[in-house]
Formats: C-alpha cells, sequence, structure tokens
C-alpha cells in the first residue's frame, strides 16, 4: 500500500476537513455542547434510598406493600445521653420532655415516641388510665415518683433497648415521618430542620450530649455524600490530571487543549442527564471524573502520535493527519467498547447505576467526536516548536519490549498461573452492603449512628406483617398464640436486640383489667375481652400515638419489628430465611410472610445487581470481542483479545478477595465499568501490532516490536492517567465510590500488566502465520 493511499482513510479525511474549515467546526462543536449542557439545570438531587431500587424488586415490592398497610417507618432519631449518666433525672427529662413537643413541629412528623410520652396504663378501680408517663413539669415530682418512672420505663418491653438502655444512661426521641419521595427538597428540609432543633437543644443544654440518626437522616446522608465528592474529588481531579498531562506531553497547550476536551466532555454528560430526566445521586456524581478521566486518554493518543509525526519531519499539519490516520481506529474502537461498557449498566437492579452508565458513555462519545473534529481543529492554531524530542518513555518501551520478546515463553507461563491462582481466590468474596458503612467517619450520619449503635440500640431492622384469618382476626386466642410463639423465637435469636409487636400491649392490658395482677400479663381468654380492651385503650390515646403503626385499619394483620444488632448482609440474609422458614414450619398458612425493611433491601442489592449484571456483562463482552474482530478484520485477533479483556478483572478481584475479603454493590458496577475500559489498552495494542504485520511487512515478533515502539509509551500515560483518576474515588466520603474507584484502578494496573506481559507472548505462541524463526 503507497503513502498516499494509506494516509486517505477516514480519520486522515476529517483531520484534512477539520483544519480546513476549523472555525466552523469549533463553533458547531461549542454550539452542539452547550445545547446539551442546557439540560443541566434540570439536575436535582434524589433523597430518597428507595431510587436504588428498580420498580419491579420483589424486595422494594414487598417494603413498600408493608409500608401502605401501615403507618411509614422511615425516621428521625435523636439520641440523648446526660454527662451525668442518669436519663431520670428532672432535668434530662424536661430536656425530653422540650424536645418531645417541639419535634412534632418538624417537617413530615406525625408520630413522636419518647420515654416521657409513653402511653402508660393503669388501672384505677374499674377503670383504665392512659396516660404520658411523665404528664407534668418534671421538676414538680418527687425523687420517688421520679424513681417509679425509671422502674416503670426499664420494666417496659417496648422501651428497653429502643427508647431507653437498661443503664438508663441513654434515651432517644423517635419521630416518624412521612416521606413521600416526590418533593427533591423535603429530604433536606428535614435534616435541616432537625439539626437545627439539636443545635438548639446542644446550646440550651451542655451538659447532655445530642446525636441525630433514623433513616430520614441516611436519605439526607446520600445526598451530602455526592455534593462532597463533587466539590472536592473533581476540583482535586483536575489539578491532578493538568499536572500529570504537563509532565507526560511536556507541553502546557497540549495539556490545555486535553482538558478543554474533559470539561466539554462532561458539561454535555450531565446536561444530556438533566435532559434524560435522571435524578443526581452518589453513584451519578462520578460522571464528571470518570468522563474527564477517559476524555484524556483519546487526546493523549492523538497527541503523542502528532509529536512522533513532528520528530519525522512533518508539519503541522500532517502531523495532526497522519496521528488521525493512524489513531482513528483505535481511538473509535476504544470509545464504542468504553461506552458499551457503560452502557451494560443498565442491565443493573439499581437505577443510579443506570444513570451512571448513561450520561458517562454519553461523556464518552462526545468526548471521542470532539476529539476527532473540535481537537484537530484547535491543535491547528498552535505551534509546537521545539518538540521534536523522542519521549523518554519511547526508548524505556523499546528495551522493555525486547525483554518481553526474550522472556516470552516464561512470561507466559508466569501470567497463566497468576491469573488462574487469582481467579481460584475469587469465590471467597463476602458480598456485604451495610448502608450504615456506606459512609466513612467523618460523615456526621455516620459518627451519629455508630453513637445510636454503641449506647442505646440498632438502626437495622427486621419487618414482618402477619396476617391474621379474618377481619378484627388479631384479638383471636388462637393467632396470639402463634405470635407469641413467634415472638418467644425471635427473643431466643442472638441477633436480636429489641422486638415491637402489638403483643406486649395486650398483655398489659389484660395485666391492668385485672387489678395490675401479674399473673394476668399473658394473653386475654376469649377474642371479645382482647377486641373490648384494644377499643377501650384506642379510645384512651392521644391523636398520633394511636395503633395504626402496629396494626392494620381492618384488624386483620398486625405488625412485628424486630432491631437486630449491627451484623454483615450474609448474615441477614441468613437471619431472614431463618424466620420466614420458622414461620412456614410452626404457624397456620395464613401467618406465612416475607421479611422485609430498608436494610434488608440493601442486604439484597449486591446479589441483585450481580445476576442482573450477568446477562449485560456476558453480552457487553459478546459485542466488543465482535467490534474487535469487524474493525481489525480479524477473527483470530479478536478471539485472542477476549484472554487480556478477562485476566485483569480476574486478577483484580482476585487480589481484592486476598487483602479484602468483602466486596459492595460496587462490584456491579465495576464487573462492566473496567470491561469497556481494559479493552482500551488491549485494542491499541492490537492495532498497532496488525499495522506492523499488514503496512510494515513484519511477522509476529517484529510486529510486537513494532506496537511496543509505536504506542508503548502512550499506552503506559493513559493507564497512569486512568489509575490516576479513578484512585481520586478511593477518598470518598461514600464506600460505594471509594470501593468503585479503587477496584477500577486496580483493573487499569491489571490490564497494562497483561497488555504488556500477556498478549505479546500470547500473539507469538498463537499467530504462527506470520511467526518466523526469529529468536
Amino acid at each position: 500500500m503507497s503513502e498516499n493511499n494509506t494516509k486517505k482513510n477516514i480519520g486522515w479525511w476529517l483531520a484534512t476537513v477539520s483544519i480546513k474549515h476549523r472555525w466552523w467546526v469549533m463553533l458547531a462543536s461549542i454550539i452542539a455542547v452547550i445545547s446539551m449542557a442546557s439540560g443541566a439545570h434540570l439536575l436535582k438531587f434524589s433523597t430518597d434510598y428507595r431510587i436504588f431500587f428498580s420498580a419491579g424488586n420483589p424486595n422494594l415490592i414487598a417494603f413498600e406493600n408493608l409500608q401502605n398497610t401501615y403507618t411509614k417507618a422511615d425516621n428521625v432519631m435523636f439520641v440523648i445521653k446526660p454527662k451525668d449518666g442518669d436519663v431520670f433525672t428532672p432535668h434530662t427529662l424536661k430536656a425530653i420532655q422540650e424536645i418531645t413537643e417541639e419535634s412534632w413541629q418538624l417537617p413530615y412528623s406525625t408520630r413522636v415516641d419518647s420515654i416521657t410520652n409513653f402511653q402508660n396504663t393503669v388501672s384505677e378501680n374499674d377503670d383504665l388510665i392512659v396516660a404520658d408517663l411523665v404528664e407534668e413539669d418534671p421538676s414538680t415530682y418527687t425523687p420517688a415518683e421520679i424513681e417509679t418512672f425509671k422502674q416503670t420505663a426499664l420494666n417496659e418491653p417496648l422501651l428497653v433497648n429502643r427508647l431507653v438502655s437498661k443503664n438508663a444512661e441513654t434515651t432517644g426521641i423517635n419521630v416518624t415521618v412521612h416521606l413521600t419521595g416526590e418533593d427533591p427538597l423535603e429530604g433536606l428540609r428535614i435534616a435541616t430542620a432537625s439539626r437545627e432543633l439539636e443545635e438548639k437543644y446542644k446550646e440550651k443544654y451542655p451538659d447532655i450530649t445530642f446525636a441525630i440518626s433514623g433513616i430520614a437522616m441516611m436519605n439526607y446522608a446520600f445526598q451530602e455524600a455526592g455534593i462532597i465528592d463533587m466539590q472536592t474529588l473533581v476540583p482535586i481531579m483536575y489539578l491532578l490530571l493538568f499536572v500529570a498531562i504537563a509532565f507526560f506531553l511536556r507541553s502546557f497547550i497540549a495539556t490545555l487543549i486535553t482538558l478543554s476536551l474533559g470539561v466539554l466532555s462532561i458539561v454535555a454528560a450531565m446536561g444530556a442527564g438533566g435532559w434524560f430526566g435522571f435524578p443526581l445521586t452518589p453513584p451519578s456524581t462520578m460522571v464528571p471524573t470518570i468522563v474527564l478521566t477517559l476524555a484524556v486518554a483519546d487526546s493523549i493518543h492523538i497527541f503523542m502520535g502528532m509529536f512522533k509525526a513532528l520528530n519525522k519531519g512533518m508539519n503541522r499539519t500532517d502531523a495532526i493527519a497522519e496521528s488521525m490516520r493512524v489513531n482513528f481506529q483505535p481511538v473509535m474502537l476504544t470509545s464504542i467498547t468504553t461506552a458499551i461498557g457503560f452502557l451494560a449498566l443498565n442491565f443493573s437492579d439499581a437505577p443510579p447505576f443506570h444513570h451512571l452508565g448513561t450520561m458517562s458513555a454519553v461523556g464518552v462519545i462526545v468526548a471521542w467526536l470532539l476529539s476527532i473534529t473540535f481537537v484537530p481543529a484547535l491543535m491547528s492554531f498552535v505551534k509546537y516548536e521545539g518538540r521534536t524530542e523522542r519521549h523518554f518513555f519511547d526508548d524505556m518501551m523499546v528495551a522493555f519490549g525486547e525483554w518481553v520478546i526474550a522472556q516470552r515463553k516464561k512470561l507466559l507461563v508466569f501470567m497463566t498461573v497468576t491469573v488462574i491462582g487469582l481467579g481460584i481466590t475469587i469465590p471467597k468474596l463476602e458480598l456485604n452492603d451495610e448502608f450504615v458503612k456506606y459512609f466513612d467517619t467523618t460523615v456526621d450520619f455516620r459518627q451519629d449512628t455508630d453513637f445510636l449503635l454503641n449506647n442505646l440500640t440498632g438502626l437495622y431492622q427486621v419487618e414482618y406483617s402477619l396476617e391474621a384469618k379474618n377481619s378484627g382476626g388479631i384479638s383471636e386466642p388462637e393467632y396470639l398464640e402463634n405470635l407469641d410463639a413467634f415472638v418467644g423465637w425471635l427473643k431466643q435469636q442472638p441477633e436480636v436486640q429489641h422486638i415491637s409487636s402489638v403483643l406486649e400491649i395486650i398483655k398489659r392490658l389484660n395485666k391492668n383489667m385485672h387489678g395490675d395482677d401479674m399473673a394476668y400479663y399473658r394473653i386475654p381468654d376469649s377474642r371479645n375481652m382482647t377486641a373490648q380492651y384494644l377499643l377501650l385503650y384506642e379510645m384512651s390515646l392521644p391523636y398520633g400515638l394511636d395503633l395504626n403503626d402496629r396494626i392494620n385499619i381492618d384488624k386483620s394483620a398486625s405488625r412485628v419489628t424486630v432491631t437486630i444488632h449491627d451484623m454483615s448482609t450474609v448474615q441477614m440474609r441468613e437471619f431472614k430465611t431463618r424466620s420466614e422458614n420458622w414461620l412456614k414450619e410452626n404457624t397456620p398458612e395464613h401467618m406465612h410472610t416475607v421479611a422485609t425493611s430498608a436494610n434488608l433491601m440493601f442486604a439484597f442489592i449486591s446479589k441483585n445487581n450481580i445476576d442482573s449484571m450477568t446477562k449485560g456483562n456476558i453480552l457487553a463482552l459478546v459485542i466488543i470481542s465482535g467490534l474487535i474482530m469487524i474493525s481489525l478484520r480479524s477473527f483470530r485477533i479478536g478471539l485472542f483479545s477476549m484472554v487480556p479483556n478477562l485476566a485483569p478483572a480476574i486478577m483484580a478481584f482476585g487480589l481484592w478477595s486476598i487483602f479484602f475479603h468483602q466486596i459492595n454493590m460496587a462490584v456491579a458496577i465495576v464487573m462492566s465499568v473496567s470491561l469497556g475500559i481494559i479493552v482500551d489498552d488491549t485494542v491499541h495494542f492490537l492495532s498497532k501490532y496488525q499495522r506492523g504485520i499488514k503496512e510494515q511487512g513484519l511477522d509476529a515478533i517484529g510486529a510486537v516490536r513494532y506496537a511496543f515502539s509505536s504506542v508503548g509509551s502512550a499506552l503506559v500515560i493513559t493507564s497512569l492517567s486512568l489509575i490516576a483518576g479513578f484512585a481520586i474515588m478511593t477518598f470518598s466520603s461514600f464506600q460505594i465510590n471509594e470501593t468503585f474507584g479503587t477496584l477500577t484502578a486496580l483493573t487499569i494496573t491489571c490490564a497494562l500488566i497483561a497488555d504488556f506481559l500477556l498478549l505479546p507472548p500470547l500473539l507469538i505462541a498463537l499467530d504462527k502465520r506470520n511467526r518466523k524463526d526469529v529468536k
């Protein structure tokens, strides 16, 4: 093929046209990006943790059914620990009383429970008296009366280990809130108002330690984590990439052009998210970092190609065209395969990953289109005198390539054993998604929740809705006996910290109606008696403290809420299965139910995502391998590419298994994203390898040598840039982002190792048609 004909491919023509009409190309590019970016004003943060679950998720459906049957369980929990170590003093009780009263005014508040407004029941003659445990100003009570309150609370199963600790050192005020998820600002409103209330009482009662937790606060913590990442990680990322690119390219102008491409790609991707109607979530806040990192890789290859052409004595225009000729195909192929990897995230069961994948894919494609139009046009304005020396990496890569060729047989055996060995360790990885630990200890929510867990009760709950045979059936002695047996079994489980059910209220009422005789602290003898007790009790309750949180409207089902100790999601899933099996084996069929809760949904999220992503990853791998075969016009090379494309993920997950043992739902993202990214180095190496055979007439060893010398340094530079970019995410306060960044950076590192140490020996060993007897 002649030099002339070789140049006139689509990359060469695009460069020529872009340079010739550079003003129009640049104007059109900027207008297109601005049009896409204008959608950014539609982006709003979502503060609803339910967004992590698809509408058809069975765990979400079960949870929503329970929420719709009873009072919503979203809550804000104020934790109060006086420094004198006793909750039951007039001073502390006064604080609890005041916060309880003021908490009713919090946005979306529907119920407030504390030890002071606990609806205590006592009998007086034949009457049932229902009243707040602490009705009056605590300062008006005698020490003996305060002690009575204390003993009542510490002997009440509904309070101990839920709203008061066994040692009476810590108490909680639980505010139930009704969050619809329809107003994007509701999470902000409830979190802000709750923190303002907390700050108010911190100042008023400096001798009391306060903390604030709960599901509503967790909701807002997701938004806070995303905002913190965007405010801190993105600027650090820009600075790091600027320094790295300037060091590698040794050109201030080239660095600015490269970062400009990244900025334009980011704003286009974020704007596209707005036009698509995507909410902002912690995963989608990773888009700017991801897109910037990947956009940089395209520009580096084009600049490195141009500098090599300048070294050969070409003028600026011809050097740009030559770089485009050589790099158009691999840059196009890597961009498309990377986008496919991101789009595979749409198979995920978690919508935020759909948004992350789609927005990142848009950013990658925009970066590619700009790199083959806008960048050449902009490059044509700049003079590059003095940039004619060889890059110091070039000589290193030539020497390294010779070493790889010389040691190819040993390297092939070593890398094969290494990949297989690391792959064997992967099954030892344990999936663990504890939503509290999604946030590191610098986040207020994590600090306050740890305080809650260490001093009062757990945040993790498991809930059951147990149905009776008919309306009013929860009053049947048979139903209550089965409920009592289930509650008794739950109390024996080591994971259980507290149980809340209507059973304790019914037993207490039976005792009250028999002169507070403890012998009657049991299930009433008849359905009518239980129904009358409940009716009498409900008629005495104040507004907002009814039994709708425990009993459904027609009294055909009751709710059991189990607070469990901090545990891994594997243990949580096992507890769910064990409890459901107990109900199936020991209760009538109508009482068989599915355990549910917010934390149980998260306990299954990794497993569900891996199951759903497996299909997406297989499809992505097939499409990517097919594209490589078609683009490089070689079934054989496309087949070879699967080895270095799969090996890095196996190596990375194997290493993670050895050093960290556990993984969260970030594993589902890494599987898809890394597949699209690690293909890049393989494609560039194979492209140059094939060019060495077809254009240079080299054999397999010579083609490998040519690939190392022509693209080796660019692969090192782009890989180091990608590794640095994703490694920035390790500083994220959101564990999923941290794990994703760390594991992706590790996978890219393994990809570079595989493409340099495994792919060349493999090509030489298997591509026998082009291998001469060269030692």
